[in-house]
């Protein structure tokens, strides 16, 4: 079922279409991929679905509902463009926020503790914001974001500012969280973590919705039926008509790292055979499936 569902959504600041009948579903429980270059329309929707900015036509249900304040409330939301107070103490400013979220005085200075020693910046609490490095500032605006355990967390290239150990910190969370219940939408430029952590995406360019779907689906629908085989023997692997054509055959000592393109609908299990009566060694065999980098490349660029 979904938790968010926007319907025709539409969406024009003067003579710039920011938003053109953009539909999309986003299931309970999920990880939604929220895709698309810088202008494409993903921050003006973001908006729409926080009551932030009001659409021109179209709807956004909650929980099949026309969404209200009080839904938004449930929302947990991480903008790209993040900001603290300087001045203040960071234990002091993650309290403020948590109270404008509802959270009593004893829930929230309970709750953010323990975020803040699972992050490793229980040290940091009766510091001043302007004393953390971007990346610690990072982390504490990624609890006052979930603390207050939305059922609806939206993050806006959320590893932004993060070294690789501390990213894939913030991946796993994001993937726990996920599994105790929450839905997610994740505004990302970054395609590997999107392979990891999404269940759907919807790709947005020029305003329009232009793919959508599960990332396992795209990725095969984008492939191109060829294989990569890893094998062994004393004679090089010839084609097997009908089956399939050798593209690429390169020896690496006593192995050849060979690419086969499949024909007529054949598929892996016949080429695999096929080569197997060949009389070699099979050391690897499997499908080349496009990374969703290559496939967001190819789509914006056609789009241009």
């Amino acid at each position: 079922m979904e938790l968010i569902k926007c319907i025709d959504v539409c969406k024009s600041f003067g003579e710039k279409t920011a938003l053109d009948h953009v539909s999309v579903d986003i299931q309970k429980g999920k990880i939604f991929g929220l895709l698309g270059p810088n202008g494409a329309g993903k921050t003006t929707l973001i908006r729409i679905i926080n009551r932030i900015t009001i659409p021109g036509s179209g709807q956004v249900l909650f929980n099949g509902n026309p969404i209200t304040q009080d839904d938004v409330e449930k929302i947990g939301y991480l903008p790209e463009e993040r900001g603290l107070y300087r001045k203040m103490k960071v234990g002091e400013q993650a309290m403020y926020f948590a109270r404008l979220k509802g959270m009593s005085a004893a829930q929230a200075s309970s709750e953010l503790k323990k975020w803040f020693v699972r992050f490793g910046i229980q040290g940091w609490w009766n510091k001043k914001v302007e004393e953390l490095s971007k990346g610690m500032a990072q982390k504490v605006q990624f609890i006052t974001t979930v603390v207050h355990r939305p059922s609806l967390l939206i993050l806006d290239e959320p590893f932004s500012g993060f070294d690789p150990v501390n990213a894939q910190i913030i991946r796993e969370e994001i993937l726990r969280l996920r599994d105790e219940g929450a839905t997610i939408i994740l505004s990302t430029h970054n395609m590997e973590s999107v392979e990891e952590l999404c269940d759907d995406i919807a790709l947005i360019n020029k305003s329009h919705v232009v793919l959508s779907g599960k990332v396992d689906d795209i990725r095969h629908r984008y492939g191109n039926s060829n294989v990569e085989l890893i094998y062994s023997g004393r004679t090089p692997l010839e084609s097997a008509r009908g089956v399939y054509t050798i593209l690429s055959d390169e020896a690496q000592g006593d192995r050849h790292v060979c690419v086969l393109s499949l024909e007529n609908g054949a598929d892996s299990n016949t080429a695999l055979k096929s080569v197997l009566e060949q009389n070699v060694t099979v050391n690897s065999f499997k499908e080349l499936i496009p990374r969703m980098n290559d496939i967001f490349i190819k789509l914006v660029t056609e789009e241009k």
